[in-house]
C-alpha cells in the first residue's frame, strides 16, 4: 500500500486523511481544515494507530500555527498551545500523539514570528512524517530477518500503513518479509469491538496480494495448537519498561503463544517508548459501551446491561520475545533509556 495515511496538503494548506471508519467498503479522503475537525477524527478512530497519530498530531500542531498566525507572539504560542493540549486530550494511551505534538511545539518555542514559528511547525511535522516512513522501513528490515521463509503469521488489530505514515510496523514486517522473497501468509484476528483486524489489515493485505485469512479473536488459541500459526506480530501504543500496550486482546495472544512455544514479536518505533512511566502509571482508555451494545442499529445486548470497554491491555515484557525498532531488535529485559540513547542493538 503506497497511499499516506496522513499528510499536508500544500495547495488547500489543509491535512488530508485516509477515513478508516468508511473502510473496507469505501475508499474515501478527509480535507481537514480545523483542529477541532482533527480532534474528532482521531476521537472517531478515522485516523488512528500509534505512529499515525504522532504525525497526525504534528500536522495538528502545523495546522494550529497556520490558522492563529496573525495573533502577537505571546497569544500565538498560548493558542497554539491549547490547542494542543485539546489534541493531545483526544487519546490518553498512546503516546505517539503526545511525543509529535510535544517535538512539533517545542520547536516554535524560540521563532521570531508567528509567521517563522508556522514555517517552522510545518517542516518538523513532514520531518516527523518522512522519518516515519523511513523508521518503519528499518523495523521491516530488522523483523523480517526473524521469519522463517516459509511461515503463518499471526497479527492483532491493525498495525499496517494505515497505523502509520505509509508501510507500517507490523505489516511493515510482513511486507518486507514477503519482498525478501519469504513465503509468508497472515492469519488477520478481527479485533472486536470495532474489527480493525477484518476491516483494516485484510483489506490492505489483499489490496498487496499477500494471503490473509480472517478468524474471531478466540480463535487463535485452538490454531496455535493445531500448529496453524508460527510466529505473532502485533504493533504497539506505548512501550515501558515492564509492559507493551496495545490493542485489547494482545495480552491474551502473548498468554497462549507463551504456552504453545511460538514467539510473539512487538514491532513499533523507539517513539512508542516511554521512558517516564510504568505500567501501573499508564492511563488505559475506556471507550463507549455502543460499541460493544451495537452493530449499527441492530442490538446486540440488553439495555439494562452495562459493558467494560477497555481500548487497550498491558503485557508483560516477559512474554515478548522480541521488540523490533528501526535501531534493531531488543529482546526484555531493557532500559528503555539505553533504547532512546541508541545503545541497544540486535
Amino acid at each position: 500500500m503506497e497511499e499516506k495515511t496522513v499528510y499536508w496538503d500544500h495547495d488547500s494548506g489543509s491535512i488530508i486523511f485516509i477515513e478508516q471508519t468508511a473502510l473496507p467498503a469505501e475508499y474515501r479522503t478527509v480535507s481537514c481544515k480545523s483542529v477541532e475537525r482533527l480532534a474528532e477524527a482521531i476521537r472517531r478512530l478515522e485516523v488512528r494507530g500509534a505512529p499515525a497519530l504522532g504525525v497526525a498530531g504534528a500536522f495538528g500542531v502545523a495546522l494550529a500555527a497556520k490558522l492563529h498566525d496573525d495573533s502577537n507572539m505571546d497569544s500565538f504560542l498560548r493558542l497554539v498551545r491549547e490547542d494542543a493540549d485539546y489534541l493531545n486530550s483526544t487519546r490518553p494511551t498512546a503516546v505517539n500523539l503526545s511525543w509529535g505534538i510535544n517535538r512539533t511545539y517545542e520547536s516554535i518555542k524560540n521563532a521570531a514570528s508567528p509567521e517563522e514559528a508556522a514555517e517552522t511547525a510545518l517542516r518538523v511535522a513532514e520531518e516527523i512524517a518522512a522519518e516515519d516512513e523511513m523508521m518503519c522501513r528499518k523495523i521491516g528490515e530488522t523483523g523480517a530477518k526473524f521469519l522463517p521463509d516459509e511461515c503463518t503469521v499471526l497479527t492483532h488489530c491493525n498495525a499496517g500503513a494505515l497505523a502509520c505514515y505509509t508501510w507500517g510496523t507490523a505489516l511493515g514486517v510482513i511486507r518486507s518479509a514477503v519482498e525478501a522473497g519469504k513465503n509468508v501468509s497472515v492469519i488477520s484476528c478481527e479485533t472486536r469491538p470495532l474489527n480493525q483486524g477484518s476491516r483494516l489489515t485484510a483489506w490492505e493485505l489483499s489490496r498487496d496480494n499477500i494471503p490473509v485469512k480472517t478468524i474471531t479473536d478466540s480463535s487463535a488459541a485452538f490454531l496455535m495448537k493445531r500448529g496453524e500459526i508460527d510466529a505473532v506480530v502485533v504493533g504497539a501504543d506505548r512501550i515501558t519498561h515492564d509492559a507493551v500496550f496495545n490493542k485489547i486482546g494482545t495480552y491474551m495472544h502473548a498468554v497462549c503463544a507463551k504456552h504453545h512455544e511460538i514467539p510473539f514479536y512487538v514491532a513499533a518505533p523507539t517513539s512508542t517508548f516511554d521512558a517516564t512511566l510504568s505500567e501501573k502509571d499508564v492511563v488505559v482508555e475506556q471507550r463507549d459501551r455502543n460499541e460493544l451494545a451495537k452493530c449499527g442499529d441492530r442490538l446486540l445486548m440488553p439495555d439494562s446491561v452495562d459493558a467494560i470497554n477497555y481500548a487497550f491491555d498491558s503485557t508483560p515484557v516477559e512474554l515478548v520475545t522480541a521488540i523490533f525498532t528501526e535501531k534493531g531488535a531488543v529482546r526484555p529485559p531493557f532500559s528503555v533509556d539505553e533504547i532512546l540513547q541508541r545503545k541497544v542493538g540486535i
